[in-house]
């Protein structure tokens, strides 16, 4: 109930703040287990892509916002969940497998926090962990392009889903990492469109 409302009243604000053009709605799965990920800008990045989806799209976020009274309650309602960075969450890959497997989508960002200079900065392995763990989910590339001054056009590129074949049984840290940066790739080929 509050994801609708929440999702309506950031609809209408980012209609008003920014000129939103969105290509390759039709590449977004209407159902199933679905990983959404995308380069990370600003804020509004999470807002702008749950806002485009019509399905609704459970996002990680770093666990010190939870700790807001209001934002903590709010993020916890709008199906957001939180995130220790610069470690490995087992609690948060746990979750982000709860929700492939019960056909949601997941979003994530893999650079792990925002390039303040718009940059791609290299993707941390949790994507290719999680994907590891979840290969009858469907990856879908996202690009955010814009510089979200206000009323400035915002592009959104969806791509077509992408399927990474992994060979091996056994997947260390350094394979997890190529993984990551073979998966972001197609964020970077959007970006260049």
């Amino acid at each position: 109930m509050l994801y609708s409302i929440a999702k309506f009243l950031c609809t209408i604000a980012i209609s008003v703040l920014f000129k939103i053009r969105t290509t390759g709605m039709e590449h977004f799965p209407e159902k199933g287990p679905v990983i959404v990920y995308s380069n990370h800008r600003s804020m509004w990045d999470p807002v702008i892509i749950g806002c485009i989806l019509k399905r609704p799209v459970y996002f990680m976020a770093k666990e010190e916002l939870f700790k807001i009274p209001i934002l903590g309650f709010i993020l916890k309602n709008i199906n957001a969940f939180p995130v220790k960075r610069g470690s490995a969450d087992r609690n948060a890959i746990k979750r982000c497998i709860q929700v492939l497997k019960e056909n949601k989508v997941l979003g994530i960002f893999p650079e792990g926090t925002r390039s303040r200079t718009g940059v791609l900065l290299d993707p941390e392995p949790g994507i290719a962990m999680i994907y590891t763990k979840c290969k009858n989910a469907v990856m879908v590339p996202v690009a955010i392009k814009g510089n979200y001054r206000w009323f400035s056009r915002v592009e959104v590129a969806i791509g077509k889903p992408i399927d990474i074949e992994i060979t091996e049984d056994a997947i260390n840290s350094r394979k997890l990492k190529e993984i990551s940066i073979t998966i972001f790739k197609e964020v970077s080929k959007l970006m260049s469109i």
